[in-house]
């Protein structure tokens, strides 16, 4: 067993300073998983790589337990408090500058990451709801992908599937989402 796994069953067990730990341990790779979701967004991008990590580790925490077992499920369990922390900023910014047109939303199929404009993200996020009512599978893909900018071999790993497997939800998932924003 490793020491991440050991640390998950810490903090899941309610030991604080575990949770810490594991924070310090894995928040490399959890800067990795914001900035690259944030790139897109270049220098007008008002949420940084930091407050990301930072609000997701402590939605995480505040859950009273961590939803993972190793750290291939803590990166899932990530990729999924990253895109509240992005839907929730999105939702808080667009309450505060009030409405606005229905925009054209483009998912990418290069490096995973999007266009950060406000409303494709809630389009995407509300689309993404549908999805996973009928495909959770498929919609733990796009989750990944589009709001933690996992690569397709970060996926397979944290899913424990193939990279065919990986590439074969996007395409049905894309395809999905496609006709649902239209």
């Amino acid at each position: 067993m490793g020491e991440i796994t050991l640390l998950l069953r810490a903090a899941n067990a309610g030991d604080r300073g575990a949770a810490e730990q594991l924070y310090s341990r894995l928040y490399e790779t959890l800067r990795r998983l914001a900035r690259a979701r944030l790139r897109a967004g270049g220098r007008d991008s008002v949420l940084d790589t930091t407050v990301v990590v930072h609000e997701s580790f402590l939605r995480m925490i505040e859950a009273g337990s961590v939803e993972a077992e190793d750290r291939r499920q803590f990166l899932a369990y990530a990729s999924r408090a990253m895109r509240s922390v992005i839907v929730d900023f999105v939702r808080q910014r667009n309450a505060a500058r009030r409405g606005g047109d229905a925009t054209p939303v483009s998912l990418s199929d290069g490096d995973g990451t999007v266009n950060d404009r406000p409303d494709e993200i809630l389009q995407v996020h509300q689309a993404l709801g549908r999805l996973e009512s009928l495909d959770a599978d498929s919609a733990r893909v796009v989750e990944m992908r589009y709001f933690a900018g996992l690569k397709v071999s970060e996926i397979a790993e944290a899913l424990s599937i193939s990279e065919t497997t990986v590439e074969r939800r996007w395409r049905k998932a894309r395809a999905f989402l496609f006709e649902s924003l239209r």
